[in-house]
């Protein structure tokens, strides 16, 4: 079997190549793109974090902003247990001593929601109106979900350098695959029935995406989100790798320190976090199990 190696593929040279040609001739695009995404984390961090100085308003904040996520959970899911357990959750994270890595935490992943929601939803649209676009969008989605997550993040950190925003990168192309496909499924599961009446009555396909499809679609594409969510949370501890803040800089420390103690607290809080962020967004459908 040596005979296959003789004339190896060059496949990691030219991945070599093409991330130094995007570092010399992109360089301003990447610049660009990094100082335009740090500040929409920033500006999420202050509202997280509050713009009071003092330890005192700090605290003070968070319990505001605590209370506020409370009754935010009561509203949309109407259950008693669901608002107490937000209440009793955050308050055990700040009791525990992490608020502060978990607003960054949050930060990261409500940016990088947004960024996925923002750009999956349309190109789930289009490959549900283009089965052609989608035959070519497959397989690149195939690839996000399935490369290790250590190969891309190693041309992010070479592109947009140690913080948050590398990060941001690798959670998106991560996250980013499950907005598109149940968007389009949610698209493509709509009725016939549904589409000919609308069609009947002289709707424009502009209309029938708004009026019929997306309504339609609309439980698969809150599916979506909070699998975006969860699959975003799922990155904190990786990102932590390429330099982004927040409850996986603790996790990595106590890997490294085999320090079982501050390992058990910061992946306590993580999970704390996932279960309120999926009870708040979950579809109304799905109940409160």
């Amino acid at each position: 079997m040596d005979w296959l190696t003789v004339s190896k593929i060059p496949i990691g040279p030219i991945a070599k190549d093409a991330v130094s040609w995007l570092t010399t001739n992109g360089k301003w695009l990447f610049d660009f793109l990094k100082v335009f995404l740090q500040a929409g984390i920033d500006a999420v961090l202050f509202l997280l974090q509050g713009p009071f100085a003092s330890a005192g308003g700090k605290f003070g904040y968070a319990i505001a902003l605590i209370l506020l996520v409370t009754g935010a959970s009561w509203y949309f899911r109407r259950s008693v247990g669901v608002a107490l357990f937000t209440l009793l959750g955050l308050l055990l994270i700040v009791n525990q001593g992490y608020w502060k890595e978990t607003t960054e935490t949050l930060a990261l992943v409500l940016a990088a929601t947004g960024v996925s929601m923002i750009v999956g939803v349309p190109l789930g649209i289009a490959a549900a109106r283009r089965p052609w676009f989608y035959s070519i969008l497959r397989p690149a989605l195939d690839l996000m979900q399935t490369i290790p997550t250590f190969v891309y993040l190693i041309p992010a950190l070479i592109l947009f350098g140690l913080g948050m925003v590398p990060g941001l990168i690798a959670t998106v192309i991560f996250a980013i695959p499950a907005p598109i496909r149940l968007t389009r499924l949610g698209i493509i599961s709509t009725p016939p029935s549904l589409v000919e009446a609308a069609q009947a009555f002289g709707a424009t396909p502009g209309q029938v995406l708004r009026k019929v499809e997306l309504p339609f679609a609309m439980p698969q594409i809150m599916a979506g989100l909070t699998q975006t969510i969860m699959l975003s949370l799922s990155m904190v501890v990786i990102a932590a790798l390429v330099g982004a803040k927040g409850l996986g800089v603790p996790v990595v420390r106590a890997l490294n320190t085999v320090n079982i103690s501050m390992g058990f607290e910061a992946g306590l809080c993580i999970v704390i976090l996932a279960i309120i962020l999926d009870r708040l967004f979950r579809s109304s459908d799905e109940g409160d199990a």
